[in-house]
């Protein structure tokens, strides 16, 4: 009998993560050490955001570079998962009739392997990405995660990555690690309580949420993963936030775990 699997969020902050031992990888290479093994993951990251719904479909996806300005030996990190042709057509079934292109192009961007090579260093567990179809509205997303779930119970690992606040324009890109801004401890803690007491309508439609969360959220994209995390919660299922802390102020590093 497969092992359901849970559903997580990942903060994934700064490409450099990949590079470094820091609390935030140590949890996530903990993490790799206790869940239960996944068949493959599904992985929605901020960084395939277009106007278009698309599986990745190749044996091997290449890892993606997707940044520049950075230190050589980022550019040189591979990431040689393999792909799952089977989950991605399972995808598309799940979906319908939502049209799911099958991709051959993009692969692994920053936002799947700065934490999977942590999580699953041996690259030893194949990886699908899901764009995120940046022309949809955030109900839209959720309800996409929804049709998900039932992957959990096929030995799938649900990933979102992404940053619960992202905000670059007020990051303290200095060597000195700031005290978080209070408008990130803020909206950070509303949300955990909204994910831990269920209510999800509130984080659908974050922009009712005020002034700390258009802080928090200037640009949809790494928050949208997070929607489809909580999307593929079933009523029973616990939420826990295993990763906590706040990078320059205004990147939320915080992971939330589903089931």
């Amino acid at each position: 009998m497969t092992t359901s699997m849970p559903a997580i969020f990942f903060g994934h902050g700064n490409p450099m993560n990949a590079l470094q031992h820091n609390q935030w990888t140590d949890g996530w290479n903990n993490l790799g050490n206790t869940l239960p093994r996944p068949r493959a993951i599904l992985c929605i990251s901020a960084h395939w955001y277009l106007p278009a719904t698309l599986v990745t479909a190749m044996d091997t996806p290449r890892t993606i570079h997707d940044f520049g300005g950075f230190p050589r030996e980022l550019y040189q990190v591979k990431y040689p998962a393999r792909g799952d042709l089977e989950l991605a057509r399972r995808v598309q079934e799940l979906l319908a009739p939502l049209p799911v292109g099958l991709d051959n192009e993009w692969g692994l961007d920053h936002g799947t392997w700065s934490v999977l090579v942590h999580v699953y260093p041996v690259a030893d567990v194949p990886v699908v990405q899901l764009s995120i179809d940046e022309t949809q509205p955030p109900a839209f997303h959720f309800d996409v995660g929804k049709r998900l779930a039932p992957l959990r119970d096929e030995g799938i690992l649900i990933v979102g990555s992404g940053n619960l606040v992202h905000n670059l324009h007020t990051y303290a890109w200095g060597m000195h690690t700031p005290e978080p801004y209070d408008w990130t401890v803020r909206f950070e803690s509303v949300a955990k309580e909204l994910m831990a007491t269920g209510k999800v309508e509130p984080l659908i439609d974050y922009e009712t949420l005020g002034r700390d969360a258009l802080l928090a959220i200037p640009t949809p994209d790494h928050y949208l993963p997070l929607l489809y995390v909580l999307g593929a919660r079933r009523a029973e299922d616990p939420v826990t936030f295993p990763i906590q802390g706040v990078d320059g102020g205004s990147i939320s590093m915080l992971a939330v775990s589903i089931g």
